[in-house]
């Protein structure tokens, strides 16, 4: 009887645990970690029925293998560490080889962090475009109270992290909008960025894009080189918006004509998509309750939930 119990002892040991709720992102992760905690309850049922532990080997061997995998996390290396503002960093990771994470656009990926033995989960989107080779960008803001930003925060070069994925998208097809109104706060750039490189990088692509970035500050502005580059584009318009600014005179001349200061509201929306060449079809991305503002004047300037995506 003993080493009945003893045997009990370790298979339980062995039992997958039940995800906590700090543990599931929300983001609708197909499959999500609650989906992953099924399958592995159900695979430990099997082994413990047949007495088999070999049965419980398979998703080990996946997690060695250093690619993106929905099911599994995988260990990535970080190669470089760049602040961008007071609160924002741009982190490198390394791919084996020259291999490329294969995004679909706007893609997001899992990260996994454990603060004071709490596990957290969240997503971001890379920013790198998807066929990079041999890395991949993501774009991260540290909050003060933040779980996730208090492991962020302790990163370093040559640490490794963990991510599982890819997951989500924008299903985007050259030509197929006349124009794309991008709405993104803050780092809601980021899923916007690679459907930007992809039209860019076509010339066959003619989509018009308007890019419409609300920041608290100039100085808040990410990467504004790389939205300079772009906005050269005979196709590519971008606005900002300056929540914090009270005047545009000491803003760059470059800068002025395109930046608006105070919040994105309902009588700029239709100022914006006055200014649309065509009917936009919506792309948005930011904070629940930014996207639920924008929503709503979407809908007082004419725009359909069905020429609108959220991400």
């Amino acid at each position: 009887l003993q080493t009945m119990s003893g045997n009990e002892d370790d298979w339980l040991a062995l039992k997958p645990q039940k995800p906590s709720p700090s543990q599931c992102c929300g983001s609708g992760c197909k499959p999500c970690i609650y989906d992953v905690y099924e399958k592995e309850l159900a695979q430990w049922e099997r082994a413990k029925a047949k007495q088999d532990k070999s049965l419980l080997m398979e998703k080990k061997e996946q997690s060695n293998n250093s690619e993106l995998n929905p099911d599994t996390f995988t260990a990535f290396n970080i190669s470089s560490v760049e602040q961008l503002t007071e609160d924002t960093y741009q982190y490198k990771f390394e791919l084996p080889g020259n291999s490329s994470l294969h995004l679909s656009l706007g893609q997001h990926i899992v990260l996994r962090g454990v603060v004071d033995g709490v596990e957290v989960q969240r997503a971001y989107t890379p920013i790198s475009p998807g066929n990079a080779e041999g890395y991949f960008d993501v774009l991260m803001k540290c909050y003060e109270a933040g779980l996730m930003s208090q492991y962020i925060k302790t990163w370093k070069k040559g640490d490794m992290v963990f991510w599982r994925g890819p997951f989500g998208g924008f299903p985007y097809q050259p030509n197929k909008h006349g124009e794309l109104l991008m709405l993104a706060s803050g780092t809601g750039l980021a899923p916007m960025l690679p459907i930007l490189r992809s039209i860019t990088g076509d010339e066959e692509d003619e989509t018009f894009v308007t890019l419409v970035g609300c920041f608290r500050t100039f100085d808040n502005i990410y990467l504004k080189p790389l939205l300079q580059d772009l906005a050269r584009y005979w196709n590519i318009r971008i606005f900002y918006v300056l929540s914090q600014e009270t005047s545009l005179e000491k803003l760059p001349w470059s800068y002025q004509e395109n930046t608006y200061t105070g919040r994105l509201d309902e009588d700029l929306m239709k100022t914006i998509i006055h200014s649309c060449r065509r009917k936009p079809f919506v792309l948005i991305c930011g904070s629940s309750a930014f996207n639920e503002d924008m929503s709503r004047y979407l809908k007082a300037a004419g725009i359909e939930e069905s020429s609108c995506f959220v991400f």
